[in-house]
Order: C-alpha cells, then structure tokens, then sequence
C-alpha cells in the first residue's frame, strides 16, 4: 500500500516515524511544511522538513523534542558572546546541515532536490517533499502586531493569542516536485497529528496540493493533535480554542472540512464526537510516549480505512 502523509512539527515527525516503521519506507511519501523556514545567520533552516529527516534517520533528541541527539551548542555560545543572532536554538551538527543546505540553494538547486540528497546521504529511504519549493512563510496576526512564524513561536514563545494565520506567497507557490504524483499514486492520505493552524494549512495554502486532497478518490484519514482538548506540547488547543471556537474532535475535523473521511482520536476525546457529520472517528490512545505507542498509532491509522 502506497501511503502519503502530510506533516509538520515535533508530532509529526514522531508519528511518521512511526508510520515508516509499520509500512516500510519505501511505501511513504511525506509532503512537509515549508512555512516554517527561516534565515538565521544567513543560514536557510527547515525546521519542520529537518524534524521528520531526523526522526526517519534516528537522530532525533526525544527528550528535548527537536534537534538532533548528542548535540553540541559551541558554534552558538560563540555567536552570543560576540553579540550576534542567538535567539534561535543552533546545535553545532544541526550547523553542518544547514550550510550544506544554504549552499546549495544559492548555487539554485530547488529545496525538493537538495532535501532528497541530504535524506539518501543519511540513509533515509522515504521520500521526503517539501510542500513547495517557491517562497511560503507563515505570518501570525495578533494584537501586539504580526510576526513571521519563528519570531512569534520561537521569539516571542507564542505567548501572544492569535487573531489570524496567514501564508506569505500562497497566491503563487507551486507544488514541489513529486508532491502532487505522491498523492496520485497514494492508496492512503494521512493527516499527522500536527498543528492544523501552522503545521497542516501552510502545506494546503499550496492551492494545487489542496486541490489534488479535496479530489481524491482514496481514503484521507487525519489524526488529532488533542488529547481530551489539550495539547501535548505547544498551542494548537490555544488557536483551535479562538480561531475555531472549542477543542473538540469536530473543531479539529472542521480544520479539514471537505478534505478528510475520518479522524482518529484519543480515548480522553471519546465522549465528545458530537457534530462529526460524515467524518468517522476512529478511538485510540494516541500519545506517542515511546516507539511503540507510536506504532501503535501508525498501525490504527493505516488501518482506518473508512467503509
């Protein structure tokens, strides 16, 4: 079975890890979110498509939940000491990559190209997409004014409550390639469980990706990012609260409207199923404390095909 998963984040990461593991990596494709990139001293970083790159190759740190295990934080020390950029977290590994990166988009390879040579040199076998290769950057709207994503996430430590999301280049960013022949050729579309806001909708603000997902003719199944209305780590309950009016299965749902058949939820949320409509909720437990509860959440998803 040919699988497609759409995903952003920590979580995500985790759960397509998990996915790969259950299926294979050569049956998964990952479409990843680019709204999150950033430049920081003068280095193009991928935070999202780096997350799910690590995981796939096992470098991931799962007690900090983000960067690579094993990290050294020397290169930044430095910077701060001679009064340089050092809000954003840098490992010295995490350093390596970015530079290989940043060099090889200013010598024009596209993002697409240079993202399946950085995963085949850390032997990851899953092809791993960025949602586009043009310029797209996430823009949060709040009352103390508007901040390019890392700014307000990273920054400012998403304290300000969200008016607005917006996707600066949506109106001429075009699918990455082998994006849209991923879900063709897809028997599954998977939704991680990913911050449906920051994480999900810059992948769909991509109008041709979010035109192939409204017209498909497999199963698209998403996974909520909730557990009992909370999130696990960061502010999806938060937006989902003032952005979508409550941080039920069905806010979750209504995220995806028209674009998903079932949504798996955690067992916290299982009371609470009202106003799903055609949306057909799938009940699990679905925090992915250890390798294999995240398996055990990949093989439900996988398994969620809608009757």
């Amino acid at each position: 079975m040919n699988v497609a998963v759409l995903s952003g984040g920590v979580g995500g990461a985790r759960f397509v890890r998990g996915v790969v593991e259950v299926a294979g990596g050569e049956s998964v494709d990952v479409v990843g979110n680019v709204g999150d990139d950033v430049e920081v001293l003068g280095l193009h970083v991928s935070p999202d498509l780096d997350s799910i790159l690590y995981a796939l190759a096992g470098l991931n740190d799962e007690q900090r939940g983000w960067g690579r295990a094993g990290e050294t934080w020397e290169a930044l020390a430095t910077v701060r000491e001679l009064g340089g950029e050092a809000w954003f977290g840098l490992g010295d590994k995490d350093i390596g990559l970015h530079l290989v990166r940043t060099q090889a988009l200013r010598a024009g390879d596209p993002l697409s190209a240079v993202t399946t040579r950085l995963a085949a040199s850390l032997g990851v076998a899953t092809r791993l997409l960025p949602a586009t290769d043009d310029r797209l950057r996430t823009w949060i709207d709040t009352a103390a004014g508007s901040f390019p994503f890392q700014e307000w996430f990273v920054a400012r430590g998403h304290r300000d409550e969200v008016d607005a999301v917006r996707f600066e280049g949506e109106e001429t960013a075009t699918p990455a390639s082998g994006t849209l022949e991923a879900l063709a050729a897809a028997d599954l579309i998977l939704i991680a469980p990913s911050n449906p806001y920051v994480s999900v909708q810059p992948i769909l603000a991509v109008r041709a990706l979010h035109g192939a997902l409204r017209g498909r003719r497999v199963p698209c199944v998403a996974v909520s990012p909730l557990i009992g209305g909370r999130a696990v780590k960061g502010p999806a309950d938060r937006m989902l609260r003032r952005l979508a009016g409550g941080t039920s299965p069905r806010h979750v749902a209504g995220c995806y409207e028209g674009l998903v058949d079932a949504i798996v939820v955690d067992e916290a949320d299982a009371d609470d199923l009202d106003g799903l409509g055609d949306v057909r909720p799938i009940v699990t437990r679905t925090l992915m404390r250890d390798a294999d509860a995240r398996r055990r959440l990949a093989e439900v998803a996988l398994g969620a095909v809608p009757a």
